[in-house]
């Protein structure tokens, strides 16, 4: 069964999502801060990453912003009291792949867990071998380095912004379907996440905006097509 790394600093609630992962056949290992969640990553190489956001000595998002420097591909669930839409969009770019809003439904998480470690189960066409520089009209795309590079200036993207350009990459020139990339970005494709989904294309539309023979497409009501 996968292992669960669980970081809560409600040691209340903490310890009864344990124990009910932990009846439910999970792996726990457990920590109340994010330096300790981050130490246990980097010991026990989870499955998987819950996390609360506010918490002492490193915050949630900080900690998925650390652990997404050197793994691109463990699933990251944000737990909080916390859901403004900035504080959700934030979680996203650094790397989260769901956000559960407490209070929450024990048999809500276990369901989200088991998506997400499905989801990361299936074969994805990003695991091909791709040149190490996409060619983006002026542009250069390095997706592992999360960064576009044009005449010699750097900007470096979130996770979410470089899966979504990788994607687009792919796709280049055909329609990249909302819903699909909705579902394998955001997990489904709810009218909340659409609204995530938009605000990611505007910025990248401003990363590419000083070539104009780039383009990102809206094609109303499918999806959207990278034009180079």
């Amino acid at each position: 069964m996968a292992t669960v790394l669980l970081i809560e600093d409600e040691l209340a609630l903490g310890m009864i999502v344990r124990d009910s992962l932990e009846v439910r056949g999970f792996t726990v290992q457990y920590a109340t801060d994010g330096a300790e969640g981050l130490a246990l990553f980097q010991e026990q190489k989870p499955d998987i990453v819950v996390a609360d956001v506010m918490m002492p000595t490193m915050d949630g998002f900080s900690l998925a912003e650390t652990i997404r420097q050197t793994d691109a591909d463990i699933p990251i669930m944000f737990l909080t009291a916390r859901s403004q839409t900035a504080d959700v969009v934030k979680g996203f770019e650094l790397g989260g792949n769901d956000y559960l809003k407490k209070p929450f439904s024990l048999d809500e998480l276990i369901v989200r867990i088991n998506a997400l470690l499905k989801r990361r189960q299936l074969p994805r066409p990003a695991e091909q071998t791709p040149p190490s520089l996409l060619a983006i009209g002026r542009y250069q795309f390095d997706p592992p380095k999360q960064k576009l590079i044009l005449d010699g200036r750097e900007d470096f993207l979130s996770h979410r912004e470089a899966e979504l350009l990788r994607r687009l990459y792919e796709q280049r020139n055909q329609v990249l379907e909302r819903s699909a990339v909705l579902q394998e970005l955001w997990g489904d494709d709810s009218f909340f996440n659409g609204r995530s989904l938009d605000v990611f294309i505007t910025r990248l539309r401003r990363y590419l905006k000083d070539d104009p023979q780039v383009q990102i497409v809206n094609i109303r009501g499918i999806g959207y097509k990278l034009i180079v």
